[in-house]
């Protein structure tokens, strides 16, 4: 039986930061992964795969090009399943050696199995052949991920023509038509990659809209976009039923309608990974999907010496904040002082256009009763805008009144996720407009839509800047 200071179960973003955090604290600390390999979900079914698919898809179809050459161009005309694969596994495999590297630099332990309580400070982990090791832990940080919630109604036929979301990595062939159930940040994600590839998408959600917490404003421009290049959403009824076919899928709505297409993705939420824990050993109980609950600032569970981190304890699950939530947690367990997390952090969506935010929407800035103004900048009015031959995507700022402060930045476009930093540098440091009028950006770049946005809405705000100082807008 081998004892560590911290053991910690599952090496995706959490996992692995919370590992090399402990270890750089001098510990003695065990990673039991489950997966074939390290990384966990987020490098093998979830974050890095669907991006790199993006991006595949993105440059195989020409889709940045086609604003100077019509929507009938593409690199390659046809586009095969296995094009999209080639440079998946490429991108996979560089990213597990980057990590078995750290572990190894770092001096973190691994062990391969499944892994499963005992007693609060006992494991045992079932390797691939069936063989049992027991290893015990002063502390334990759980940061297993999620896998695909998958409902009795769904006929999954094992990566035929019916697929939760990390199956749809290995479709065998590139459909003509896909049905999307879910419009959440999975099944947006994918639909808009499919669509973007020229797949004839429908995309199916029970509520009446998408992503709510993204500025409204922000998605009208980004429905127009998908409704305008022929992706028909259908919203606001429940599914009663989804049936195979000998053409694909038949999806029944309620009311009756329904939508025939070749493969069926269902990407409707997923589950908490921690069914084989034998949390009940420990004293831990979870909610009906799986997840665990944690004191916010600590990533403490009910049990004083087991840590919970990432996509496990829910919202808002983004590999950037698991990173940052398993270092926290490993610090807090190991009696280290950790800083705070900064107030607000970038979401980012990498649909097809992506989209990027930070700070408050114009709706809660109406709900908590802030005088404000906002300032909106489309990419076609940057220079750079024109060189890349975008004539869609925006940018939009939403300024206090009172102290000019930057109270949230919001953007659908080309290159959102790397132009929200800007954004969120200036609002958790407290800045106000004058930053972004007084400040000179590179030219011909994107980012200046940043001062194109201040000026429209300082010039709805007045007094403040001095007029000199306003030389565009």
């Amino acid at each position: 039986m081998d004892h560590y200071d911290m053991i910690v179960i599952g090496s995706g973003p959490a996992g692995r930061r919370a590992a090399i955090q402990a270890a750089k604290l001098g510990k003695d600390v065990l990673v039991v992964e489950r997966g074939g390999r390290v990384g966990g979900v987020s490098v093998h079914t979830g974050t890095i795969p669907s991006k790199t698919l993006r991006e595949t898809a993105l440059n195989l179809s020409g889709w940045r090009e086609r604003g100077f050459y019509g929507r009938s161009y593409r690199v390659k005309q046809d586009i095969t399943a296995d094009d999209l694969r080639r440079r998946l596994h490429l991108t996979l495999g560089h990213e597990v050696e980057v990590l078995e590297h750290q572990f190894a630099r770092n001096q973190v332990s691994t062990v391969r199995g499944e892994a499963r309580f005992t007693d609060p400070h006992s494991i045992v982990v079932t390797g691939d052949e069936g063989e049992l090791l027991t290893f015990t832990a002063d502390s334990f940080l759980i940061a297993v991920g999620t896998i695909p919630f998958r409902p009795n109604y769904i006929p999954f036929d094992g990566g035929v023509s019916v697929f939760d979301s990390d199956e749809i990595l290995d479709l065998p062939d590139l459909p003509r038509s896909i049905a999307v159930i879910g419009a959440g940040v999975i099944g947006v994600e994918y639909a808009t990659i499919f669509s973007a590839l020229d797949v004839h998408v429908t995309l199916i959600e029970p509520r009446n809209s998408m992503l709510d917490f993204i500025d409204h404003e922000l998605m009208e421009d980004f429905t127009y976009q998908l409704r305008d290049r022929g992706m028909a959403m259908r919203f606001g009824k429940k599914v009663e039923s989804v049936a195979r076919t000998d053409k694909g899928c038949e999806v029944t709505l309620e009311g009756g309608r329904k939508v025939r297409s070749e493969m069926l993705l269902f990407a409707a939420g997923r589950m908490g990974a921690t069914a084989k824990l034998g949390l009940d050993a420990c004293g831990l109980e979870v909610d009906h999907r799986g997840r665990l609950k944690v004191d916010p600032e600590t990533l403490q569970t009910s049990v004083a010496h087991v840590y919970a981190a990432g996509d496990v304890i829910g919202f808002p699950s983004l590999a950037s904040t698991s990173m940052e939530q398993g270092r926290i947690a490993a610090c807090h367990a190991l009696g280290v002082a950790a800083h705070e997390p900064p107030e607000f952090f970038p979401y980012g969506i990498y649909a097809v256009p992506e989209i990027s935010t930070v700070g408050m929407t114009e709706e809660e800035v109406v709900e908590r009763g802030i005088p404000y103004e906002s300032g909106i900048a489309r990419f076609r009015e940057t220079s750079r805008g024109h060189i890349m031959g975008l004539d869609k995507g925006m940018l939009k700022m939403l300024f206090s009144l009172k102290t000019r402060r930057l109270l949230g930045c919001h953007i659908v476009g080309e290159g959102a996720t790397e132009l929200i930093h800007i954004g969120q540098a200036v609002l958790n440091l407290k800045g106000t407009l004058d930053y972004f009028v007084e400040n000179t950006f590179n030219y011909p770049t994107l980012a200046e839509a940043y001062k194109i946005a201040a000026l429209d809405a300082w010039n709805r705000m007045g007094a403040g800047v001095p007029v000199a100082q306003v030389t565009d807008g």
